[in-house]
């Protein structure tokens, strides 16, 4: 069979050092994660906090409730109810929502800034999931309402991170032209 040297591959491949299969679920959500800071490059500083209309999200709200919401996820249904460390105490400050349920607006915080604080969650999810087995990958966790398992926490991330990307790009190309004439 011919192959073609020209063409990249797309696959997913385990990170190294973790089980196979818990691996390619940790490649995907990296992958993941690198697609989301993609569709951040090059955004304006003006845009970040922008919003089409009260009462919606901005660009920095949603990359602060994405980096919430996987760091609840690990410490409540996968690490079951672990303290969070302090330097994530220190970094999650505002309540994922307000009075009224809305997501707590988080502004006048650099995409740098909001970079950091996802990265330093996903440090801590990855050094969490080292050394587990795909037994431990695929154990139920007993909660009230449900038992829950970390292999489909880690699909819950992912699929939340991109329908978040999906909202982040809408966001910002709905500011770029509305800030355009400005």
């Amino acid at each position: 069979m011919p192959t073609d040297t020209n063409r990249r591959l797309l696959s997913v491949e385990p990170l190294p050092t973790y089980e196979p299969t818990l691996g390619r679920w940790l490649w995907l959500l990296e992958e993941t994660r690198r697609e989301t800071k993609e569709t951040l490059r090059g955004l304006a500083p003006s845009i970040l906090d922008w919003i089409p209309a009260p009462g919606d999200n901005s660009i920095g709200t949603l990359l602060y409730h994405i980096a919430l919401i996987e760091l609840d996820w690990l410490f409540t249904e996968v690490l079951e109810h672990q303290p969070w460390p302090q330097e994530l105490k220190d970094e999650f400050v505002v309540a994922v929502r307000d009075d009224q349920g809305r997501l707590s607006r988080v502004q006048q915080t650099t995409v740098e800034e909001h970079i950091q604080r996802l990265d330093l969650v996903r440090k801590h999810l990855l050094a969490s999931f080292r050394g587990m087995t795909l037994q431990e990958l695929r154990r139920p966790h007993a909660f009230p309402e449900y038992q829950v398992t970390a292999e489909w926490v880690l699909h819950h991330l992912i699929q939340h991170e991109v329908e978040h990307r999906g909202h982040i790009q809408m966001l910002r190309s709905l500011a770029e032209r509305a800030l355009e004439g400005s």
